[in-house]
């Protein structure tokens, strides 16, 4: 049986946040503001292509709702990150095993997506001319300290969609309210409106963090319970 050891967890976890640092780091100190500018294009062309730049248009149609925009802003910069770690910690305090394999495919998640940070970085859409930077009427995230603690040119592929994946199938699979049960599926896709809406992602980010999720979680089960 797996222990549950509250050090452990913290290592493991402010070991993976370093990690994500130590890639923003490497990108930055490097010429990763240019290459982020140019891949974002690239990412809007292939959109183009495929008939996926929908991002302008929802966020007209969101920039007609501010309250509903308001909304929006405060649940990109704290609901994905609140609700993942919150039910990761309410499921350790239950001592629920089905913790470790979430933890687990959390940090495989995160990591998972530190190849293409490195190697791809990209700005996100709010960057571009035709697209406006809602969230910075919440939170300024391009200066100050809160610059310092993300990845700006991470855009690709998106830790939210896939932190939301893998925090649904926890929810799905473990909470004890049949109505949240439910409800879970709904979750990512509320979060990729949300980060589209708001200009902080594409929707090629959210397909390639949906898709990161889905083999984190099909690598943490075969990991172990």
């Amino acid at each position: 049986m797996r222990r549950f050891s509250g050090r452990r967890e913290a290592a493991i976890g402010l070991g993976t946040y370093a990690v994500y640092l130590g890639v923003r780091a490497l990108v930055l100190g490097t010429d990763g503001r240019r290459r982020a500018a140019r891949n974002c294009r690239r990412i809007v062309a292939v959109e183009e292509r495929l008939g996926l730049h929908v991002e302008p248009r929802i966020q007209r149609l969101a920039l007609r709702t501010p309250r509903l925009l308001t909304v929006l802003n405060l649940g990109y910069v704290s609901l994905n990150v609140v609700l993942t770690v919150g039910w990761a910690a309410l499921l350790y305090r239950r001592r629920d095993l089905a913790f470790h394999r979430l933890r687990r495919a959390l940090v495989l998640a995160t990591l998972g997506a530190q190849p293409a940070h490195l190697l791809f970085p990209c700005d996100p859409p709010r960057s571009l001319d035709h697209m406006v930077d809602t969230v910075g009427e919440v939170l300024d995230l391009d200066s100050g300290l809160v610059v310092r603690l993300y990845n700006p040119v991470a855009a690709f592929p998106s830790i939210h969609l896939a932190f939301a994946v893998v925090t649904a199938s926890g929810l799905r699979e473990r909470a004890r309210s049949p109505l949240v049960r439910v409800l879970a599926p709904l979750y990512p896709p509320a979060v990729l409106a949300t980060v589209v809406a708001t200009a902080n992602h594409y929707v090629l980010d959210g397909i390639a963090g949906s898709a990161l999720a889905v083999g984190a979680l099909r690598l943490s089960r075969r990991l172990g319970a």
